[in-house]
């Protein structure tokens, strides 16, 4: 299974098709674009991201890195936010929702840290995706983001 539903390659998802796929997800959908469009300075682009498992997402990087990406699904999203471990440990620390914390137990550990991959499914998710943006960003204390 997929992370998200559009995984032909050779066919870029127009606007409408990706509204169409999540229903009644595309107000949550666009809270998050437009939260991440004020919050942040980033580059947006929609990509087909690591093969078939993945697929079409919407990705946001910020100064050459990648922020997040979203991936639509039938009548739901998947946000992936990858965490450093000084960020992933602070966000263990907060209570977030099920879906988050089930995100962090299941992520495998990469050398740039934790691949967070968040099922969007309540507002209650979708503030939890936008804490862990802050977290990813500046949520972790200067010294420790210098490496002291």
């Amino acid at each position: 299974m997929s992370i998200g539903a559009f995984t032909d390659r050779s066919h870029e998802p127009t606007k409408a098709e990706v509204a169409d796929l999540l229903g009644a997800m595309q107000q949550l959908w666009q809270a998050l674009v437009e939260h991440i469009r004020a919050t942040y300075n980033t580059r947006e682009d929609f990509r087909f991201c690591y093969g078939k498992q993945y697929g079409w997402a919407l990705r946001f990087r910020s100064k050459g890195s990648l922020l997040t990406a979203m991936y639509p699904a039938k009548n739901s999203f998947t946000v992936q936010v990858i965490l450093n471990r000084l960020a992933l440990e602070e966000a263990q620390a907060h209570k977030l929702g099920a879906g988050v914390r089930q995100a962090m137990a299941r992520a495998k550990p990469y050398p740039e840290g934790k691949w967070l991959f968040v099922p969007v499914q309540s507002e209650r998710d979708l503030g939890d995706v936008q804490h862990l943006l802050s977290l990813k960003i500046g949520g972790v204390p200067r010294k420790d983001r210098a490496g002291s």
